[in-house]
């Protein structure tokens, strides 16, 4: 996990109490030395990380909903706990888990512990420029090949039973079109325009060819990677469900930004640098391990990319509205967060657009 935090250790942090962490810590942590210091690892409009660190040097990590503006059923620590511990004895790499608290009394709100895993988590290129091109150029197949290994687990045999009999796809839709209409303004075309695209995306969805456990934002940096380019641990497991498997490539392959990319909404990803793999090679590499017909993998794309853009305009108007408080991000320039983000959105609409078309054009002509 990211040895990097945003901030210095503290004996306490906003959502962390470290006494009361500590005393929950001892009777579950053999050898646990008092007193334990605090350092955020990543903080804001996504779950609260910390490091917790003992006088001893041992190192864990704990996690729990932010203070504020968020949705509450994206951040269930029992289903993220749920998860990772359901996958313990798979191939799939995930912490071990310490332990889950759902009474909100010891730090306001349910939060789980688990172990530190040593690493590097790659969220731009400042992170990966010092990665060896070999290095770099191994990442990427490990990441298909983890993605494949997730989608082969049986959710029976893990524990997590069958999930929900409706397609993956058409909880998705509906439930990201909601999302929308409760930001949308009447005057506010950028979210009219991803609403109507939405629609569209419902109009011919494909048929769900299989189902498994999904991530649903398996991406690069939510995972920890090795100095030598192996996947050490997966991480975020907000958004997983037992759902369809060409839906989690395909949030993959839009993730996986490219220099030639037409919009790069995650900014200076690590991706760009020389060395990583193409993103069409990286679906091959999946593809050649499962016998799911990519045919209408466009549409996959178009999907992919319109949950990406409907995400983005959360954030550009919940950060317009001050509802981040000082939590609103800038770049180098000071350019609040969401300025770029007046750019990206629209671009990123255009792009499902086309991806739409495109795939209709496919089904046209088969």
């Amino acid at each position: 996990m990211p040895d990097r935090p945003d901030r210095a250790s503290a004996s306490d942090l906003p959502g962390f109490d470290a006494d009361r962490l500590g005393a929950w810590l001892v009777p579950r942590v053999d050898g646990l030395e008092l007193p334990i210091t605090l350092a955020m690892i990543s903080g804001g409009r996504s779950n609260l990380t910390a490091m917790v660190t003992d006088a001893g040097g041992r190192r864990l990590v704990a996690r729990r909903p932010p203070m504020h503006g968020v949705l509450p059923s994206a951040h269930d620590m029992e289903r993220e706990y749920r998860i990772q511990h359901a996958l313990r004895d798979s191939v799939v790499p995930v912490a071990r888990m310490v332990g889950l608290e759902t009474d909100p009394e010891v730090l306001g709100a349910p939060f789980y512990v688990m172990e530190f895993v040593e690493g590097r988590v790659l969220r731009d290129t400042d992170d990966a420029v010092s990665l060896p091109a070999d290095v770099r150029a191994r990442i990427g197949p490990e990441l298909a090949d983890t993605l494949r290994a997730l989608h082969a687990v049986e959710p029976e045999e893990v524990g997590l039973g069958p999930g929900s009999e409706r397609p993956y796809l058409e909880r998705q839709l509906r439930t990201w079109i909601g999302q929308l209409e409760a930001l949308s303004a009447e005057d506010d075309a950028r979210t009219a325009e991803l609403i109507a695209l939405g629609r569209r995306l419902q109009e011919d969805v494909p048929a769900q060819q299989a189902r498994c456990i999904v991530h649903g934002d398996f991406r690069l940096d939510n995972v920890v990677v090795s100095d030598a380019g192996s996947i050490a641990v997966v991480l975020d497991w907000e958004l997983w469900t037992v759902g369809d498997p060409l839906a989690d490539l395909s949030t993959f392959a839009v993730y996986w930004s490219q220099a030639d990319d037409p919009v790069l909404p995650l900014g200076h990803a690590a991706t760009l640098l020389p060395g990583f793999s193409a993103r069409a090679d990286l679906i091959d590499r999946y593809r050649s391990s499962t016998d799911l017909d990519l045919g209408r993998f466009t549409y996959y794309l178009a999907f992919s990319t319109w949950r990406l853009a409907t995400i983005l305009e959360g954030v550009l108007q919940r950060q317009r509205s001050g509802s981040y408080g000082e939590e609103v991000g800038q770049d180098a320039a000071g350019v609040p967060e969401w300025e770029r983000l007046l750019d990206i959105v629209p671009a990123l609409a255009g792009r499902v657009a086309a991806l739409i078309e495109e795939d209709r054009r496919r089904v046209r002509s088969s």
